[in-house]
């Protein structure tokens, strides 16, 4: 199917109107950039010479990330422990414009953590600072009544799931009957499933080896889940969009360089939740997603991009220098520049939900 290059720009164009409510597992992301010159004389390590250092909001966090640099207005929903991570994520959220209304303070619960070491465009080792998945009732209760007021009046509803506690069977089931009563745009549910080719293989039952085995699991998934689409991320090879009632549609990679796949899920999730709720069709998102993804792979760390970098890769342009990743002093000006802003209003929008989990989220 072709999809017009004018139809996809004018979707960009609408992104800036999209009020979207991501629900799910906010992290914290930190980066502690550097060089390495030597190997250590105590043991066959790396010793890296810290540069930088910088702090980002990961997991579902990054979904919000990524709506917000596309242009969209994002409302955050989730838990944090009552800490100095969980206090420093809710600001960077702020930062971003993101309203944290939504975002659950826990006794109960610590803020996960993960700390990248990068050096030469390379990510060294992660650090991952976190407590066994979350079990505050009174807590994932708040975060689902907080979404079952608010659902209604977001234009996409995005369900961010790594397996932190948060997103559970009860919201689920809660998010699908008020679908049921007044249906809204949802994204990672019935109306679009977003799995990787590993975690189809797991779902499905079925190895993924080949165009073949792709085919029966995206087809046993869309009958398992009884969903509408699904759109299973295939690495370097592309995306495959599964419909209900019709076949496989493929979509080639567009990346042209590699450097870190971290966080490129969710720019996929975040680009296909903006179009959706722009009134974009599932083979629309599913380019723009694509495209978006061909650029942050090219980034280092959980990276994002803005609305005119996806334009310019959809005329075939390079993204400029300032595209290229953020480095500690690109994060600390953007970060000051966030910190400036006003931030908005108490957000109004919203549309999504699904009706059976998809599994955990590679994390």
């Amino acid at each position: 199917m072709r999809v017009s290059g004018r139809r996809l720009a004018e979707l960009i164009g609408r992104f800036s109107r999209v009020r979207a409510l991501v629900v799910g597992d906010l992290m914290l992301d930190r980066f502690v950039w550097g060089q390495v010159e030597r190997i250590s004389p105590e043991a066959p390590v790396p010793v890296v010479h810290v540069t930088g250092e910088d702090e980002r909001p990961g997991g579902a966090g990054n979904v919000v990330s990524n709506v917000t640099a596309l242009g969209g207005r994002a409302a955050a929903c989730g838990m944090v422990g009552d800490d100095a991570a969980g206090k420093r994520l809710a600001s960077a959220l702020r930062a971003l414009g993101a309203g944290t209304e939504g975002v659950v303070v826990s006794r109960h619960a610590r803020t996960t953590e993960k700390t990248r070491i990068i050096a030469h465009q390379q990510q060294v080792v992660r650090l991952d600072r976190e407590a066994p998945p979350l079990l505050d009732g009174m807590g994932t209760r708040r975060v689902r009544d907080f979404v079952l007021r608010g659902c209604a009046r977001f234009d996409v509803v995005v369900v961010s799931d790594y397996a932190k506690g948060v997103v559970g069977p009860e919201l689920l089931a809660a998010l699908a009957e008020a679908h049921a009563r007044a249906p809204f745009t949802w994204v990672v549910d019935p109306k679009l499933m977003k799995p990787n080719r590993t975690e189809a293989a797991e779902a499905a039952g079925i190895d993924i080896r080949d165009r073949a085995s792709l085919s029966a699991a995206g087809r046993r998934l869309l009958e398992r889940w009884e969903a509408e689409a699904v759109l299973i991320s295939c690495g370097e090879e592309g995306m495959a969009l599964f419909k209900r009632g019709g076949g496989v549609q493929e979509f080639p990679t567009v990346a042209r360089e590699v450097y870190d796949v971290t966080g490129a899920g969710d720019t996929v999730l975040a680009t296909c939740a903006l179009a959706l709720g722009a009134g974009g069709t599932l083979e629309e998102a599913t380019v723009l997603a694509n495209h978006a993804a061909g650029v942050v792979v090219g980034k280092i760390g959980t990276a994002t991009l803005r609305a005119d970098e996806l334009r310019a890769t959809l005329r075939g342009r390079r993204p400029t220098a300032r595209a290229v990743g953020l480095r500690a002093a690109d994060a600390a000006r953007e970060l000051k520049r966030g910190a400036r802003r006003k931030p908005r209003g108490r957000l109004s929008g919203a549309r999504a939900a699904r009706e059976q989990r998809t599994g955990p989220r590679m994390s």
